[in-house]
């Protein structure tokens, strides 16, 4: 039972296969953990049968719950399967081809020859122009022609649009026009939902900007839906806690934040997952990791550098860039239900096609008949014969024959032997995903932990740290609610920015300060609507800064205080260091410029503690039993397997072996070892090179 009615957090991340849940105590640490089958076709029913089973399993009840935070891959999914709602895009006279012009590149990993541009985010025959221009500086050019707007109100009427964007020429400097074009179709269309691109992202480069207010747009009756179906559902409940919802840039916010700017939420699960991993490494030691979760549909690759997520403000979802300040997640189609097949050409493909929550791998024996990366573990023997505590019982004959059938019999070799080959594919994957985070980074490796968590994320972290050479593996005490977890580690954050290009030698002090004031009442005004007293209240200034005649920037933090010339010139001399560390060169005698001014406002919801294991009496554990595994070319051989929550703070654990739990299952390979630290986590490393452990 919960100890303290009132101070419990129940935490849901859904899943494109699981929702993971966890409820736990603030006060007295207890845990109590389910993971339940995603409902990709209705959100809201995962979310509540996770939530009804986490309240029976731990015998709580509504009163019991202070707050209900959650992940979900709505957004996600809303944009990169093209649903969404019928929206169009208002935009200034002279540039309804800014989506298709777009930028004149092809992406890195595509055929120059072949490359085809994505669909854009909205039809060219529901863009909409309206004549009226704002000036670079903010001055008015061309009047706005409230005639023509009235004319394009009726042409949205008629098109039958649900949702429109409004992006107009430079309104990040004078935010007129937009309001004004905004005002006029709120009131001629008032069953319509309307996005500003001053409210969802007032930047500069109309095309990124134009991109973000356009998928804001479409996404947004999508996510005011949803959120009003968690709503009802919790009242019926009558849970009266507050719902948080994850965002991309690693803090929550709640519901009407959600729905109003729900772009802001596009990689709302994976950025839990990272900002987890952080707050877990802080605890065990780890301040540098790169992070992997492999779950059924995918694996993201974060980085966390001082025990901070990296963040990016250009990341992008699919093919489509997106400029919002968001954890910085590279994410490739490798997970356990990732279906392998053979090509034409006599390779193995693995991915990016899933069999997600329904079917599943074809060991589920729900009617799947393609084999997954699930089937090919299953039949080497890495994980076991059912998961969730045998909740979930595996067809071993099932995801022999699938693999037999598709890859095996067409390739004349054995079901084993396709098996290694599909793991081995996979795993190269991976590794490559994890080389963008670092190598191409130019960071080494050995410097960072990996922290792998997901399902399916410890099966194969052993073999992803000796392919990569990271310094050690950090399995979570559990990993497969990770996103869950990392849930309870956040708190309220909001972005704010605002475009004011400052030229070289012409950088003002008093606009500079008078831009960040404006942000930090933003802020102030924000986080006073959510609750939250002035000293829980945290801000981080920043500036957007480039050498003149540069098309890139870098974002330079900024010191609290009183903006003078004293504050900007240390400011400068920053963004030297800075483009220094990155690029190993900088020029003190090149004119730069401020381009955009940021502030970061958070509000601390309060922490829980993570309770501690028992010390282990003996460092030596006993194995629950064997069986037998295949972890390389060679045939198998009886492995020793070990229940994770019979193990202690200092257990050692020397491979090969395999660690068994509720939610994941780990791999130690030959020539590796595990211990357990005091918080559960397992910290697996080589053991010839652990003195070279970060």
């Amino acid at each position: 039972m919960m100890t303290d009615p009132a101070d419990s957090l129940l935490a849901l991340d859904v899943g494109g296969t699981f929702t993971d849940v966890i409820l736990v105590d603030r006060k007295s640490g207890e845990f109590t953990v389910a993971k339940t089958p995603s409902v990709p076709a209705a959100p809201a029913r995962g979310f509540f049968s996770g939530v009804d089973r986490v309240l029976a399993d731990a015998g709580a009840g509504p009163a019991d719950i202070a707050s209900v935070l959650h992940g979900s891959t709505i957004v996600t999914n809303a944009i990169l399967e093209n649903t969404g709602a019928r929206s169009g895009l208002v935009t200034t006279a002279g540039f309804r081809h800014v989506l298709e012009i777009g930028r004149a590149e092809i992406p890195r990993a595509a055929n120059l020859f072949s490359w085809v541009k994505p669909e854009r985010p909205v039809r060219a025959r529901h863009i909409f122009e309206v004549p009226g221009r704002i000036r670079l500086d903010g001055s008015e050019a061309v009047p706005l022609d409230e005639a023509a707007l009235d004319a394009v109100a009726d042409a949205i009427g008629a098109a039958g649009l649900d949702t429109v964007a409004v992006v107009l020429l430079h309104s990040y400097a004078n935010p007129d026009h937009e309001r004004r074009v905004g005002a006029r179709l709120r009131a001629r269309l008032p069953d319509i939902d309307i996005s500003l691109s001053v409210d969802v992202l007032p930047v500069f480069r109309e095309y990124e900007r134009t991109v973000a207010t356009t998928l804001n747009a479409r996404v947004q009756p999508v996510v005011a839906r949803y959120v009003r179906e968690l709503a009802a559902g919790l009242e019926r409940r009558a849970i009266g806690a507050p719902l948080l919802l994850m965002k991309s840039n690693g803090g929550t916010c709640p519901p009407a934040e959600a729905a109003r700017a729900p772009v802001s939420l596009a990689l709302s699960g994976p950025a839990a997952g990272t900002a987890g991993a952080a707050w877990l490494g802080r605890l065990a030691g780890f301040p540098d990791l790169l992070t992997i979760d492999m779950g059924g549909t995918s694996a993201d690759v974060g980085l966390v550098r001082g025990n901070e997520p990296v963040r990016t403000t250009a990341g992008g979802i699919g093919h489509h860039p997106l400029s919002l300040p968001m954890i910085d997640i590279h994410t490739i189609g490798a997970g356990g239900g990732s279906i392998a097949s053979v090509t034409d050409e006599g390779g193995i493909r693995v991915g990016p096609e899933s069999a997600g929550a329904d079917p599943g791998p074809a060991c589920y024996g729900a009617g799947a008949t393609r084999p997954t990366v699930t089937d090919a573990n299953l039949v080497l023997g890495r994980i076991p014969a059912s998961l969730l505590d045998g909740e979930v019982a595996l067809d071993f004959d099932a995801a022999e024959r699938a693999i037999d059938e598709h890859v095996a019999r067409p390739l004349n070799t054995s079901a084993g032997d396709a098996a290694l080959g599909i793991i081995d594919l996979v795993n190269a994957s991976m590794t490559g995903a994890l080389k963008v985070m670092s190598v191409e980074r130019g960071l080494d490796p050995i410097d960072f932990a990996l922290s792998a968590f997901g399902g399916a994320g410890p099966v194969h972290a052993a073999m992803l740290m000796r392919s990569l050479g990271t310094g050690c593996v950090m399995v979570p005490r559990h990993p497969g609610i990770m996103c869950a977890i990392g849930l309870l580690a956040t708190d309220l954050r909001y972005d704010f920015a605002v475009t004011r290009l400052q030229r070289a030698g012409d950088i003002d002090p008093v606009l500079t300060g008078e831009v960040l004031d404006d942000l930090g009442d933003q802020a102030d005004r924000r986080l006073t609507a959510d609750g939250i007293p002035p000293e829980r209240r945290l801000c981080r200034r920043a500036a957007d800064m480039r050498y003149a005649h540069q098309g890139v920037e870098l974002t330079v933090g900024l010191a609290d205080g009183p903006v003078t010339a004293a504050t900007l010139e240390a400011l400068v001399e920053d963004f030297h260091a800075l483009h220094r560390r990155l690029y190993t060169f900088s020029d003190p005698s090149a004119p730069v410029e401020i381009v955009t001014l940021r502030l970061e406002a958070s509000g601390t919801t309060g922490e829980f503690a993570l309770p501690e294991v028992d010390r282990a009496a003996s460092p030596k554990p006993e194995p629950a039993t064997e069986r037998r595994v295949r972890l390389d070319g060679r045939a198998g051989a009886p492995v020793p397997v070990y229940r994770r929550t019979a193990l202690c703070a200092g257990h050692e654990i020397f491979g090969p072996a395999i660690i068994e739990q509720f939610d994941s299952t780990a791999v130690i390979l030959d020539g590796q070892e595990a211990m357990t630290d005091r918080y559960g986590t397992l910290v697996i490393r080589e053991r010839a090179s652990r003195e070279r452990a970060p």
